[in-house]
């Protein structure tokens, strides 16, 4: 291959889709364009705009490579997802949000067909969290769609089909917790068969082959050569933990923050995972187990916070000390290691910044909880928005003793994305985070731990 110079990266997050151009020698986002992922309310059932993102990454394309020219392409996206295609390649049916309810209601039917967590790694997650129970309660909804359906295909690789014209799945967004794979040995699970999907799933393809070139039609809209390579693509969880696969020493961590925070263990103490605690399995780029933990953080920091921008000052950070102000799991009840809890504040902020303050320790708290979950060791990275919370990492390095690091680039997913082209480099930088104040942060975890033991109800 050519050297690259500018990578395009298509990135589906659960809030926004976003396009990003890396520089391939500095490993940095020389331009960056967002667009709200936002969900269409049905029929048939809520759904994601996939024509509006298409003509948004065409246009962003087209302007990217006119303004700094574009030498390959790679995608990433969140998980739980996949899309339903056609023989013609067109939808079989929308793409289904995961947050919708509905296929809890075959909840019973559905577990008498999925495979067991040992066979998996991927524990029972509500509404439509695994893309099994998605796939399921779609084909009993809709009568018609068992006949329409022709491949089954992950959601990296829809972009990357659209693209190319190539269908595939790939193994990191098979492996995240969607009972279709078996990580052990790295082929489908027996659900695939049961569901009726056995030649319809995508071929699985690990997520640093290249998926193929642009076809004519989209090199005419966006000015790119034909022979632009795009890879298969990974999911963005494991687009954070690529950079690392690369070029660290087991055994570290690395926690991908967004809407999901995600803990991945590599190389860490033996554990065994309780599927009830929402740990899971994740399959790395290199089609490699992940012990992994993980609760909805960016989404209870949204809901906490309610639009509040404050700045903690040393006056809040001393009065939540001395008053023992906690925020308590769970937030967002429906997921993370303490689902199902009716968790909420232990006393009342008196400014924003109290309350600022005391949710980024209850981010930080839940984080150090899903790494113990998951048997982590060594240091910790973090990548994503969370790597810019001063308060997050001061509470959380008082906690990790081997040490926390932040990557603050400004899209983790996007640089390990563009790194699935890069042959032996792996993540540079990053700030190893000092310990400041370390023995009253860890008093204060203890104190926050005693009070989740005594509240009513789940595993303390």
């Amino acid at each position: 291959m050519t050297e690259l110079r500018h990578i395009a990266v298509l990135d589906v997050g659960k809030t926004n889709a976003k396009l990003a151009l890396v520089d391939a020698a500095s490993l940095r986002e020389i331009a960056v364009e967002t667009r709200p992922n936002s969900v269409r309310p049905g029929p048939p059932w809520p759904h994601f705009d996939l024509d509006g993102h298409w003509a948004f990454f065409l246009d962003g394309l087209a302007r990217f490579h006119a303004a700094h020219g574009i030498d390959a392409i790679s995608v990433t996206t969140h998980g739980a997802s996949a899309v339903l295609l056609d023989a013609n390649g067109d939808l079989a049916a929308p793409m289904l949000d995961y947050e919708h309810d509905g296929p809890d209601s075959l909840r019973t039917d559905y577990d008498a067909l999925r495979p067991d967590f040992v066979e998996t790694g991927s524990p029972r997650l509500p509404a439509g969290l695994n893309l099994g129970a998605q796939l399921h309660w779609m084909l009993r909804s809709d009568p018609g769609l068992d006949a329409r359906l022709a491949h089954v295909v992950t959601y990296p690789q829809y972009w990357g089909f659209r693209l190319t014209g190539a269908l595939a799945s790939d193994v990191t967004s098979l492996g995240c917790h969607t009972d279709l794979w078996d990580p052990w040995r790295a082929q489908p699970s027996a659900l695939v068969d049961r569901l009726g999907l056995t030649g319809r799933l995508a071929p699985p393809k690990r997520a640093t082959e290249i998926l193929g070139t642009v076809t004519p039609e989209v090199a005419g809209q966006t000015g790119l050569s034909t022979a632009t390579p795009v890879v298969t693509g990974i999911h963005d969880s494991n687009a954070s933990l690529y950079p690392h696969i690369l070029s660290e020493t087991p055994p570290f961590s690395v926690v991908s923050t967004g809407t999901w925070v995600v803990a991945m263990a590599v190389g860490g103490a033996p554990v065994t995972l309780d599927p009830s605690r929402d740990t899971l399995v994740n399959v790395n780029a290199l089609g490699a187990p992940v012990p992994s933990a993980r609760f909805m953080g960016g989404r209870e920091y949204e809901i906490i916070r309610d639009g509040c921008e404050a700045v903690p000052t040393d006056d809040d950070r001393r009065a939540v000390l001395r008053r023992g102000l906690r925020l308590l799991p769970g937030i967002e009840r429906g997921s993370g290691p303490f689902a199902g809890r009716a968790g909420g504040w232990e006393g009342t902020p008196a400014t924003a910044g109290e309350k600022m303050l005391a949710l980024s320790w209850y981010l930080a708290l839940m984080t150090d909880t899903c790494l113990g979950l998951a048997g982590a060791a060594g240091p910790v990275i973090i990548e994503g928005p969370f790597a810019r919370n001063a308060d997050y990492l001061d509470m959380l390095a008082a906690l990790r003793p081997e040490g926390v690091r932040a990557m603050t680039s400004a899209t983790g997913t996007s640089i390990g994305a563009a790194l699935l082209f890069a042959e032996g480099r792996g993540a540079t930088g990053g700030d190893t985070v000092p310990l400041s104040n370390a023995d009253a942060l860890q008093g204060y975890a203890a104190e926050w731990r005693r009070a989740l033991d005594q509240s009513a109800g789940g595993p303390g």
